[in-house]
């Protein structure tokens, strides 16, 4: 197991050194230019000089790509073109935002996906596993931007009941547990679960039935063993494959966003990835997207050393 951590531990280093590399390449294959964004109309030929040497855009790519890479591992992603602020605070406030909003998409859809594919799993081939399956491929298939439109359209405009847009009153940024912040969280999550749940439901749907249709199954209830100690034992040989796929999701909530935040105004990195992207802020967007990607890394990290625990005849060399 030590061994196993220390090679995935190494293999972070390339893996992050290539998402680096990819994501400072494509932000420059983009029109535009960045500094577009804080230059005034009429600025002279010596100020969009001096603001490039400020930034660094005025040496060449490589030694840019260089410089950038040495300054983020100190920690260090660069200064946010259109705030001026630093892009790790920049950060700091978007994710923890963004977590709020994960944390509640993943308890609707963690908790409703292992209910309904259980279900389905020990009902396989009746009403109630065609029911849940067309759920799940609709939940899979509806484009959650979509869906998130027709939500607000019927509960903040039509009944009026949920607030539409941001994650408080009077458009604050900060999080509080209580009825009045919860309120505008109940659309976005709901929007933000959906696909994982259609994805996890199937998923759990085809592990029961297949540990259902072993061999073991049947002898162990030929012992006289009861549901629930039949059940158990379903739950142990679904756990570790259903959590390789719910540390793939929890991934997507954290980093796939972007639409879900941008059509609520969820000031989260989804809703900051937006911003960037429009307003050209290459640091920002360069810094928002390593950072996601080096916390979904980690996270398949993290699922793949909780299989190996769960499940010891999973055996990591």
């Amino acid at each position: 197991m030590l061994l196993y951590l220390i090679k995935r531990l190494l293999y972070v280093v390339p893996i992050a050194l290539a998402v680096s590399a990819v994501c400072f390449s494509l932000v420059f294959l983009a029109p535009g230019d960045p500094l577009s964004a804080v230059l005034p109309a009429d600025a002279s030929t010596e100020m969009v000089e001096k603001l490039k040497a400020d930034y660094g855009f005025d040496k060449p790519i490589p030694v840019q790509f260089a410089r950038w890479v040495g300054r983020a591992v100190q920690g260090d992603l660069g200064t946010s073109i259109a705030t001026g602020r630093p892009v790790a605070i920049e950060i700091g406030r978007a994710i923890s935002n963004t977590f709020v909003l994960a944390f509640f998409a993943c308890a609707i859809g963690f908790t409703l996906g292992l209910f309904f594919g259980t279900v389905a799993g020990y009902f396989q081939g009746t009403w109630i596993d065609k029911l849940v399956t067309a759920i799940a491929v609709a939940g899979v298939s509806v484009p959650h931007y979509w869906l998130g439109m027709v939500l607000v359209i019927v509960f903040s405009v039509v009944l009026n009941v949920l607030p539409a847009v941001g994650m408080g009153a009077d458009g604050s940024s900060q999080w509080a547990w209580d009825w009045e912040h919860l309120r505008f969280v109940i659309l976005p999550a709901i929007t933000l679960s959906m696909i994982p749940t259609g994805i996890i439901t199937r998923t759990v749907r085809a592990l029961v039935a297949d540990i259902l249709a072993r061999e073991f199954v049947a002898a162990l209830r030929g012992k006289g063993l009861t549901d629930r100690g039949v059940f158990m034992h379903v739950v142990k040989n679904a756990g570790p494959t259903t959590l390789a796929v719910m540390g793939v999701q929890l991934g997507y909530l954290l980093g796939g966003s972007i639409l879900v935040e941008t059509v609520f105004s969820w000031p989260g990195t989804g809703f900051l990835l937006n911003t960037a992207i429009f307003q050209r802020d290459v640091p920002l967007l360069q810094g928002t997207i390593l950072f996601l990607a080096l916390f979904f890394v980690a996270l398949n990290l993290i699922v793949d050393l909780l299989q190996t625990l769960i499940d010891p005849r999973i055996k990591r060399s």
